[in-house]
């Protein structure tokens, strides 16, 4: 596997892994997980950290360790893939900082992180002749 896939392989992992603890926080405790008020919430559709908790487990959480490993395994659906949960975490992000009214180096560092993954993606697509990209042949 090239040394890139790995490194991107790590992101999602990364990514992942701290998305299912995050997730499984606003779980367990959805009126509080580890220490933030449900007061950021306010005027949001959720009344506390329940569903937001929910998708983060799931999609950004499960959906980057799932797709960790098939960026490991080295799949043609790499690049759409990396695209896909780089998007993905980018609207998560912009999302969450609306909602809170706030928005702190965390956010920063994970919007980044999305960027990088999401341009790794279109960058493999474009080099694969991959659609939407495909049309530049």
């Amino acid at each position: 596997m090239a040394k890139k896939n790995k490194v991107i392989a790590f992101l999602h992992f990364f990514i992942g892994v701290g998305a299912l603890f995050g997730g499984l926080a606003a779980m367990l405790q959805p009126n509080g997980p580890l220490g933030i008020s449900t007061d950021v919430l306010e005027g949001s559709p959720f009344e506390n950290f329940l569903i937001p908790g929910l998708i983060l487990f799931g999609f950004i959480g499960l959906g980057n360790v799932l797709s960790g490993l098939i960026v490991w395994r080295g799949s043609k659906l790499t690049g759409v893939i990396s695209g896909f949960f780089g998007c993905g975490l980018m609207i998560w992000i912009f999302v969450q900082c609306w909602i809170m009214g706030d928005v702190v180096a965390l956010h920063v560092l994970y919007f980044v992180l999305g960027m990088i993954q999401a341009g790794f993606g279109m960058r493999l697509q474009f080099v694969n002749h991959q659609f939407p990209f495909s049309i530049f042949k």
